[in-house]
């Protein structure tokens, strides 16, 4: 099998392998409807390729997916004010910004939604800036939803709901992460 085809097949087994997760991607679904029928926000953030995936999140959630009638949801992405970034990172260090966008926009029952292909790690560092966001949105009653991947990390424990993907290989994840954002938008399509 060539180079090209096994990255395909790979990643195609790590999706195929999504369907395990059809309640949870349900239950996530309606937490957000049910977020958006009380007027809450949801806060996403994600690093490298996850803050990526959580700026196109956001853009369907507050845009439009497939309905162009839709009403759009309240969705900010916490990487999105570079000014506030550059200030906060240059001042106090990246790892504390997630947690000062919490502390700035959540209120009781809103959502911060994850996206991490490792889930934190304390001895290395890595992704701790979504693990002290998560700490203080849990001291501040939000609603926690995380997409991670390899062992799940630190995320998987402190989450309400998590889907992890199995799989060691960030691009898979990635690519798995970007599947169930989509899957939860056309959830979500239904319900308006």
């Amino acid at each position: 099998m060539s180079e090209i085809k096994n990255y395909f097949s790979k990643s195609s087994k790590t999706i195929e392998s999504l369907n395990n997760f059809e309640e949870k991607i349900v239950f996530i679904s309606d937490t957000i409807y049910q977020a958006y029928k009380k007027d809450k926000k949801i806060l996403v953030a994600g690093n490298g390729g996850s803050c990526s995936d959580a700026e196109h999140f956001v853009g369907e959630l507050q845009c439009t997916y497939k309905k162009r009638t839709r009403k759009p949801l309240s969705a900010i992405s916490l990487a999105s004010l570079p000014a506030a970034f550059t200030a906060w990172s240059n001042d106090f260090g990246y790892e504390s910004f997630f947690k000062r966008q919490v502390e700035a926009h959540a209120k009781e029952d809103d959502i911060l939604f994850l996206i991490s292909t490792g889930g934190g790690d304390e001895k290395s560092g890595a992704s701790m800036s979504l693990v002290h966001a998560a700490n203080e949105a849990k001291k501040r009653k939000l609603k926690l939803i995380s997409l991670i991947g390899k062992s799940g990390g630190l995320l998987k424990d402190i989450s309400d709901i998590e889907i992890t993907v199995k799989s060691d290989i960030t691009s898979h994840i990635q690519e798995a992460h970007i599947a169930i954002l989509h899957c939860i938008c056309e959830q979500l399509e239904k319900k308006f």
